[in-house]
């Protein structure tokens, strides 16, 4: 508190000091010169407001009474005796006064003013500065403006380096011509960016960033700035990819235990083709041993053998496809076509199980958008389940409708009709949990996996009770579009 009183009147003193010295200095020129007392009283005002300007209403007032004294002994008559008898002798000093007192509250109020001001940029910058993301904003040409110091910390970049946008050079090689050419796109058409790309953090580790940009407009509509914030998304990246891997592996153990169930089925469909192998062969050892060989018979029965050979491999290179263990590798499918790979592969399930196995597939679908195994796999599910949904039915046939139809202006359906024993509505829900099933034997992990497929896929996967026996398992995906 005492140290305070010094600097007090210091601050009080020297605006009153330098005041009085520059009104002597003034009054020794206008009075060497004869100067005119009105203009030497508006030169006097004008030191007054210098002074009001830079300190309080204190040493503007001295300094009001001093210009007074000397406009009324250097300029009024009589010379240097000062008096009260002349109208200027009063107006002077409070027109000097009030100008000292407008001038001074009117500058401590914009003094006050611009500290608020101060204030809170220093804390709307300390806000920026610490907000968990790299923000930024950028003049309308693109060029960088201001770069928070988390930006700054992140890239370990320099604030010179990074408005000279050193951002550029720190985003990795691969992304950095998709990311000018986006950001130059956004800077000419004036609409918001939304991005992503790959950026150098201070440990020379690249990480990707989610990078938005909006543009300020002003009142005419013309963009005056750009405001950024770059968000780290990279352990998030990670995790997704974690678990897209964790989905996959679960779906593929899902798949081999489904293959599992169809062992015998399998092993008939393969058994098939290579008994008749051995049956063409031994036909074909016979015909070439007669005397003469038949040799129009033999070849008759070699084409046999290739035909079914071929018959045996396509059946292997199916079930291999649905046990293979690949990344998605979403293409242009024809989704008819890998429902009828699908019912080859269960056909002989069906027939042992005693259902009957239908399908309606409409002609004029469109290509969809999917991985042709993860689709397998949803409608073999599905069939199986369905197959399993009649195991109990002896009072009506067991009959089992695959279709595919046009579903709205994009989509494609596909349907798996039973004539089960039905699901209780309250479980209609609860069946695409995982975990949960209705089977002694399941794990319960079958429609859980078959529906988070579906919706990656864009589509929808649901159950619907039929209006007699049994239940409509049908999921919809999304047509295929050309990439431009």
């Amino acid at each position: 508190m005492k140290h305070n009183r010094p600097d007090r009147f210091w601050r009080s003193a020297a605006p009153c000091l330098f005041g009085s010295l520059g009104l002597a200095l003034l009054t020794f020129v206008c009075f060497r010169l004869q100067v005119n007392p009105t203009t030497v009283a508006l030169l006097y005002l004008i030191v007054i407001v210098l002074v009001s300007l830079r300190g309080n209403f204190i040493p503007a007032a001295l300094v009001s009474i001093i210009a007074y004294l000397f406009l009324d002994s250097f300029f009024t008559a009589p010379l240097f005796h000062p008096a009260m008898s002349q109208p200027l002798d009063v107006v002077a000093p409070i027109a000097f006064l009030t100008t000292a007192l407008v001038i001074t509250r009117l500058m401590s109020r914009v003094r006050k003013s611009f500290q608020e001001i101060e204030a809170l940029k220093d804390q709307l910058r300390l806000v920026i500065d610490t907000i968990p993301g790299l923000v930024w904003s950028a003049l309308p040409d693109g060029s960088a403006e201001f770069l928070n110091q988390r930006w700054l910390e992140y890239t370990g970049l320099s604030l010179a380096e990074g408005l000279d946008w050193g951002g550029r050079v720190a985003v990795h090689p691969e992304d950095r011509a998709r990311f000018v050419d986006e950001w130059r796109a956004a800077l000419a058409a004036g609409k918001p960016l939304e991005t992503e790309a790959r950026l150098r953090r201070a440990d020379g580790e690249y990480r990707s960033l989610l990078i938005r940009a909006v543009p300020l407009r002003d009142e005419q509509g013309k963009i005056v700035k750009w405001y950024g914030t770059s968000t780290d998304i990279e352990d998030r990246r990670r995790a997704e990819e974690t678990s897209r891997k964790a989905q996959a592996e679960l779906a593929h153990v899902t798949r081999v235990m489904t293959m599992g169930e169809l062992a015998a089925s399998i092993a008939h469909e393969i058994n098939q083709p290579l008994a008749a192998i051995v049956n063409n062969g031994s036909a074909c050892l016979r015909w070439l041993a007669g005397d003469p060989p038949n040799l129009d018979e033999a070849r008759e029965t070699a084409r046999g053998i290739i035909c079914d050979g071929t018959r045996a491999g396509e059946v292997i290179t199916r079930i291999r496809a649905l046990l293979r263990k690949t990344e998605t590798q979403k293409v242009r499918l024809d989704i008819n076509q890998i429902i009828q790979e699908v019912v080859l592969l269960t056909r002989n399930e069906a027939v042992r199980n005693g259902v009957a196995l239908r399908m309606e597939l409409a002609a004029d679908l469109p290509p969809v958008l999917g991985d042709r195994v993860q689709l397998q796999q949803i409608i073999l599910n599905l069939v199986i389940n369905g197959v399993e949904a009649m195991a109990s039915v002896t009072d009506r046939p067991r009959e089992l409708l695959i279709s595919s139809r046009q579903h709205e202006a994009d989509q494609v359906l596909v349907a798996v009709e039973d004539s089960g024993v039905g699901i209780d509505r309250e479980n209609l829900e609860k069946i695409f949990d995982a975990f949960y099933t209705t089977k002694s034997q399941g794990l319960g992990m079958g429609l859980a996996i078959s529906r988070s497929i579906v919706e990656d896929h864009g589509g929808r996967l649901w159950a619907v009770p039929n209006d007699g026996p049994g239940t409509t398992f049908q999921f919809t995906l999304l047509k295929y579009h050309e990439e431009r």
